[in-house]
C-alpha cells in the first residue's frame, strides 16, 4: 500500500487536518507529522537556533515544535527510513492564493516534500470564518490523490490546490494570481506605551487575470496551480549576460 504523509500549518489537531486523515482513509499507510501547534504564515522557515521537539502522540502521529518545514524534514530524514509515496499538507484554513503562497506554512510544508523528491500537494479550503466545512476539500481529496499516485508529478512541481465554499464541480489549471491584495496596517497602543501594527489584507478584485487561481474561486471553480520549485528566470540568463564582462575582475 502507499504510503501518505500528512501535514500542515494550523496544527497536528486542527479540524481541517482532521478532515483530510478522515477523507484519506483506506487509500493506503497515512502517517501524520505535523506542527504541535498553529504556525500559519511560517512559510518554509527553518529553526536553526533552538532544537526541534518531536513526540508521538498516537499511532502513526508526531508532533513538531516547529515549523511545517521542520515537520517534513523530521519526517523524511529521520522517522521514516523509505521516502514516501505522497506528501498532502492540509486542509488549510482559508486559501492560499497569489502572493500568499510565498508566505503560505501550508505550501512551505509541501515545497520542503519537493525538494527531497517526494510527490507534493497542498490543499486549502478558500474561507474564513469560525464555522467552516472541510468535507468538500477532504472528499477532493480523496479523488486527486489516487491520480497523483498513479500518474505521477514532474520532477520539482508540486500542485497547490484552493477549495472554493461553494464548489460547482468544476475545476481549473490555473495560474498563480499577480497581487491582487492590499496590505493594511492597523496601529495601536499597549498598555506601557509601546506601538504595535495588526497586518492584514484587503481583496481588490479589479485586476484579476481570467485563467488565475482567484478567478477559479470566485467562480466557484476548484483551483489546481502547478508550483515549479526552480525560480529562474531562464530568459534573463541571455538578457543579462552582457553584464558579465562589466562585472567581472576583482575589487
Amino acid at each position: 500500500m502507499p504510503h501518505i504523509v500528512v501535514t500542515n500549518d494550523d496544527g497536528i489537531s486542527s479540524p481541517g487536518l482532521r478532515a483530510l486523515v478522515a477523507g484519506l482513509e483506506g487509500l493506503g499507510t497515512i502517517s501524520v507529522v505535523a506542527p504541535s501547534h498553529e504556525r500559519s504564515a511560517a512559510a518554509q522557515s527553518l529553526t536553526l537556533r533552538q532544537p526541534i521537539y518531536c513526540d508521538q502522540v498516537g499511532e502513526r502521529e508526531w508532533a513538531v515544535e516547529g515549523t511545517p518545514a521542520d515537520a517534513m524534514i523530521i519526517a523524511l530524514h529521520t522517522l521514516f527510513p523509505e521516502r514516501p509515496d505522497l506528501v498532502i499538507s492540509g486542509i488549510n484554513r482559508g486559501g492560499n492564493l497569489g502572493e500568499n503562497i510565498y508566505y503560505s506554512g501550508t505550501v512551505g510544508a509541501a515545497m520542503e516534500a519537493a525538494i527531497n523528491h517526494v510527490p507534493a500537494v497542498a490543499i486549502s479550503q478558500a474561507q474564513r470564518g469560525k464555522e467552516i466545512n472541510y468535507e468538500p476539500a477532504a472528499k477532493f481529496a480523496r479523488r486527486l490523490v489516487p491520480l497523483v499516485l498513479k500518474e505521477g508529478m514532474p520532477t520539482g512541481v508540486l500542485l497547490n490546490v484552493n477549495v472554493p465554499r461553494k464548489w460547482t464541480g468544476e475545476v481549473r489549471f490555473t495560474r498563480q494570481s499577480s497581487k491582487i491584495t492590499r496590505n493594511l496596517l492597523q496601529p495601536g497602543q499597549d498598555p506601557r506605551g509601546r506601538k504595535y501594527y495588526w497586518l492584514h489584507e484587503q481583496e481588490v478584485k479589479e485586476e484579476i487575470g481570467p485563467d488565475t487561481d482567484y478567478a477559479a474561486i470566485f467562480e466557484g471553480a476548484i483551483s489546481i496551480t502547478p508550483l515549479e520549485l526552480d525560480h529562474t528566470h531562464a530568459p534573463s540568463l541571455n538578457h543579462l549576460s552582457h553584464w558579465s564582462e562589466q562585472l567581472s575582475g576583482q575589487i
